[in-house]
């Protein structure tokens, strides 16, 4: 049976020169993994970390790996593509999802958070440095969890206050707070643990290192 949806790019492995295991995150489906031809020039870049798509799913009763047609880029995304420092969020935020949210697993308004997530990422033009920080929170916030400044105390230590100051502010107000790249890089740290301890997974992200190299 075929359906039409549409996905987030979590994770990508590429099988041979014809194939790639597309992760992703679907409207419909929730979390779940896709085999994809991508022998066309140029087919890895529909993959892209976090690429909206719209595609073409066909079920298969014998696999949890499903087939992945007709796929087609939903939005551009021209102002992260354009931007290393955003398309580094992109490998961060497409890991701790990645790592976050366990294949086969539907979380209802999670898809349709992240695309708003997303497009803010995307339109923001500049005081963007702490948006990975204000992605961790709210994704907290979209799994259920909501963490006030209380809940984190035991994670924060020296960082509490800042902490406390990213919970209480609105997203553009967060956008503004002033962070040495030290404490925002602990920051990122805490509250991946804090995403651990609640979602009972060790979320390890390799592209964590990254953002403290560009943000040190």
């Amino acid at each position: 049976m075929k359906t039409a949806t549409r996905l987030i790019v979590l994770n990508v492995t590429k099988i041979g020169e014809t194939k790639a295991v597309v992760h992703a995150l679907t409207s419909d489906f929730g979390r779940r993994s896709f085999i994809a031809g991508v022998s066309r020039r140029g087919a890895m870049t529909l993959f892209l970390p976090l690429n909206i798509l719209d595609a073409e799913v066909t079920e298969n009763p014998r696999s949890d790996l499903w087939r992945l047609g007709a796929v087609t880029v939903t939005d551009p995304l021209s102002g992260i593509r354009g931007n290393l420092y955003k398309n580094t969020m992109t490998l961060f935020m497409s890991e701790v999802l990645y790592r976050t949210v366990r294949d086969g697993v539907y979380e209802e308004g999670l898809f349709d958070w992240c695309v708003k997530s997303i497009k803010a990422l995307d339109a923001i033009e500049s005081d963007f440095s702490n948006f990975h920080l204000r992605f961790l929170l709210e994704l907290a916030a979209a799994l259920g969890f909501r963490p006030e400044a209380a809940d984190l105390a035991p994670f924060a230590g020296k960082y509490y206050a800042q902490v406390k100051d990213l919970v209480s502010l609105d997203f553009a107000s967060s956008m503004l707070l002033p962070l040495s790249g030290e404490s925002r890089n602990a920051i990122a740290e805490l509250l991946l643990q804090y995403l651990s301890r609640h979602t009972e997974s060790a979320i390890n992200v390799q592209s964590l290192k990254v953002l403290r190299e560009l943000y040190a």
